[in-house]
């Protein structure tokens, strides 16, 4: 962990949420196990594998000096979360964390829990896919599925979007994204289903068509949706979805399946669609594997009068 301990000495500390050491994307050996995330005013050390107490003991050390070489006098919160599969241990190290935790992206703010499950409300390795849809969403009706607390919507309405309506299978995830647009100012524009996507295709297709889709499921969800073999039937379904000129952000965060597994869906199960681009990560997300770090890709219909002449 010494690369891990070498990068605190670096660490600054912004107004907004932000990582500042990802260990997940295997650019510091001997680390590959390690994040820590800005939060403010709470930074959280999160650990994909067992600390030794001497290693945690040395990292909470290292981390309150850096801290009072940034901060002084003024009081550390620190929250510790060990995760490894379903197994989800989270305790609080030092100082607290505010009731109602709200952090700042971009210009919007965001509800998030530290302290309970695996979700902090807030994916921070979307930053760039957010910033997107809030450059090109004006004037556009904009589908939001697997919208989780709906940051997405929150980032549409942020670029001028004509409506969006945000779908999602967990009620409370969903409520919290209602909170989001109110402590944004929005109080208007946006519509909230707590229905599973596969079983609502008609009143989704009576709400469209629609300009801007975007799809971030979970990788491996039971009950909801398993990459795998869900993908192929949100793809099959997706065109219908889209106006002429509409454009889809398709996204996989599932280390295990590659770019081109994602491009091969599309290709077999949506030929409709043609690739536009693939969205940068932010630059702390940096990954040794492009496969292995999340996958954000940009389709748009194809130009049905280029595809005749092409024939």
């Amino acid at each position: 962990m010494q690369l891990f301990f070498d990068e605190l000495n670096k660490m600054t500390l912004g107004e907004e949420v932000n990582r500042l050491f990802h260990g997940r994307g295997g650019l510091y050996p001997g680390a590959e196990h390690i994040c820590l995330d800005w939060y403010p005013p709470v930074l959280l050390l999160t650990s994909f594998k067992p600390l030794e107490p001497d290693a945690l003991d040395k990292s909470v050390a290292l981390i309150k000096q850096r801290w009072q070489a940034l901060k002084g006098d003024k009081a550390l919160n620190l929250v510790y979360q060990y995760r490894s599969g379903g197994r989800t241990q989270t305790d609080l190290i030092e100082g607290s964390v505010p009731d109602k935790h709200a952090v700042l992206e971009n210009g919007a703010q965001y509800h998030v829990h530290l302290l309970k499950g695996q979700n902090h409300g807030l994916f921070l390795d979307m930053k760039n896919g957010r910033q997107w849809v809030r450059d090109h969403a004006q004037g556009k009706k904009v589908l939001n599925l697997f919208s989780y607390t709906c940051a997405f919507s929150v980032a549409a309405l942020q670029g001028g979007c004509d409506s969006v309506v945000n779908i999602d299978m967990s009620k409370g995830a969903l409520s919290i994204g209602k909170q989001n647009h109110l402590l944004n100012g929005f109080t208007a524009g946006a519509r909230f289903f707590g229905h599973d996507i596969f079983k609502s295709w008609g009143k989704l297709t009576k709400l469209g068509p629609y300009e801007m889709i975007i799809a971030d499921p979970p990788s491996n969800q039971k009950g909801s949706f398993v990459a795998t073999k869900d993908y192929s039937r949100l793809l099959k379904r997706l065109p219908e979805l889209l106006t002429e000129d509409g454009e889809v952000l398709l996204c996989l965060n599932a280390p295990e399946l590659t770019i081109d597994f994602l491009m091969q869906q599309v290709a077999e199960f949506s030929p409709s669609l043609e690739f536009v681009e693939q969205l940068a990560n932010p630059s702390v997300f940096a990954d040794i594997s492009k496969d292995k770090a999340l996958k954000v890709l940009k389709y748009r219909r194809k130009n049905l009068i280029h595809c005749f002449i092409g024939k």
